[in-house]
């Protein structure tokens, strides 16, 4: 019995041995896998009809190839989302629910970023920033675009903007307009766009208005907002921390819109109300000389120079970028509302200390600076606005002008619904469903079960 133990023992032990020494290999094979195998992330954005092409160029071009070239285990896969501005958004939503579908690096507009940080969707870089030193050369302004309601950093910005009315010098000449043209109220733009109606050929668009639910967010902050802030009722008063959902601003609003295309001062609704009515307005019918007028943001100069999607060598010759003016020209004259892009880290990223490195590298003043050249927004970085270079980009130094009065969205989580909102209405007034009364009433009521009683307010 004593012997059969033994080789029992024995056996047992050489099994033992054996397997051992089959794990050992089986690590040491593992190993050498894990050496040769690049770590990947994935970074999303909207693309298409020109949009984003020169933040696309230079992560391909550039900023990817440096970044592999300084992380030789790193590899940088581009997932871009070719929808419109008002599907990004949603899609982006749905994406970063899911550690399956979740990029490791996404961008966002700045609105959005305290809405997904609530959410659970961002992962917050506080700690990051607070070691990283370019963060101080960051625009403080600017920054509040990435700070959520929790007063934590959920992004880097990487642009951010300005916005007024792009006009045609030769067609206002043609008219017998001004120029340079100076609006003071926003009777004096409908009587331009009057004007041009009236004196230039019937293919010749007066005025060009983002207006629909297809062109999302542009259609709430370069047309909605761009008038409701020049009015003396904004969207939100911080103060009492209450939504306004009824004013006479808001009537007024509506009013200006609807009389745009009730004059037929406006294009046709089957170019507005389409998702690429951007690229229709700044890319074909602006170089071409049939738009007169568009109230729009500064980076569609990036459509016109030599590596745009629509070059056009006189743009700057042929264009003017004039104030937005408030309703009745009542103080501070002007208004503009500002925004930008940032990168941010899902929370369901896989790889988070990859994508914050790359965050880094893409941000730095050198970057950063390279990435505006080509795309012609505004920077987000003190040290990069005194750059020579960057100051030469034309039109750049009356934008810039404009961030003095700049008006931001309110960053509260219920903004983007209270925008989707804001988009419907309009469009429905374009369309003639609604008069402005109705859909001011319409805003008060929805907006209302939106926010809840107990956050609204009138005036």
């Amino acid at each position: 019995m004593k012997i059969n133990k033994v080789k029992k023992i024995a056996a047992f032990s050489l099994i033992a041995a054996s397997l051992l020494v089959s794990s050992a290999c089986s690590n040491e094979n593992a190993s050498s896998d894990e050496k040769g195998k690049k770590e990947e992330i994935s970074i999303t954005f909207r693309s298409g009809g020109g949009t984003n092409k020169g933040l696309q160029d230079w992560l391909q071009k550039e900023v990817i190839p440096e970044f592999e070239k300084e992380h030789p285990n790193a590899k940088i896969k581009l997932a871009p989302l070719n929808v419109s501005e008002g599907d990004y958004f949603a899609k982006i939503a749905l994406m970063l629910k899911s550690k399956n579908t979740a990029p490791d690096l996404v961008t966002e507009d700045t609105f959005m970023v305290n809405s997904d940080a609530s959410a659970g969707y961002l992962e917050s870089i506080d700690d990051k920033v607070e070691d990283w030193e370019d963060w101080g050369k960051f625009t403080e302004n600017v920054k509040k675009g990435v700070i959520a309601e929790d007063g934590k950093v959920y992004g880097v910005p990487y642009n951010t903007d300005s916005r007024g009315i792009w006009y045609n010098k030769d067609l206002f000449a043609k008219a017998g307009l001004p120029v340079p043209w100076e609006p003071k109220t926003w009777e004096d733009i409908l009587e331009a766009a009057r004007t041009i109606k009236a004196k230039l050929s019937d293919d010749v668009v007066p005025i060009w208005m983002n207006s629909g639910k297809a062109t999302g967010e542009a259609t709430s902050m370069q047309t909605f907002e761009m008038l409701l802030y020049g009015t003396k009722t904004p969207l939100y008063d911080f103060d009492a921390k209450k939504w306004i959902v009824k004013s006479d601003g808001l009537v007024n609003t509506f009013k200006f819109i609807d009389t745009v295309y009730e004059e037929d001062l406006g294009p046709e609704l089957s170019q507005v109300l389409n998702g690429q009515g951007g690229s229709v307005a700044y890319q074909q019918l602006m170089p071409k000389g049939k738009l007169a007028m568009g109230i729009d943001g500064i980076w569609q100069t990036g459509n016109w120079q030599e590596t745009g999607a629509a070059p056009w060598p006189k743009a700057f010759e042929t264009l003017g970028f004039a104030p937005m003016p408030t309703e009745n020209g009542d103080a501070p004259g002007s208004v503009t509302m500002s925004g930008g892009w940032a990168f941010s880290i899902p929370k369901n990223s896989g790889n988070k200390d990859l994508a914050w490195e790359f965050i880094k590298f893409a941000s730095s003043k050198e970057k950063n600076l390279s990435l505006l050249l080509r795309d012609r927004s505004l920077t987000p970085r003190d040290d990069v606005a005194q750059d020579p270079e960057y100051q030469k980009i034309p039109m750049f130094e009356e934008a810039t002008d404009l961030l003095q009065d700049a008006q931001f969205r309110p960053a509260v989580d219920k903004y983007p619904n209270v925008s989707t909102q804001i988009q419907s209405l309009v469009e429905d007034v374009v369309t003639d469903k609604l008069s402005p009364s109705e859909a001011a009433k319409k805003y008060q009521e929805n907006v209302t079960d939106i926010v809840g009683k107990e956050n609204v307010m009138t005036k």
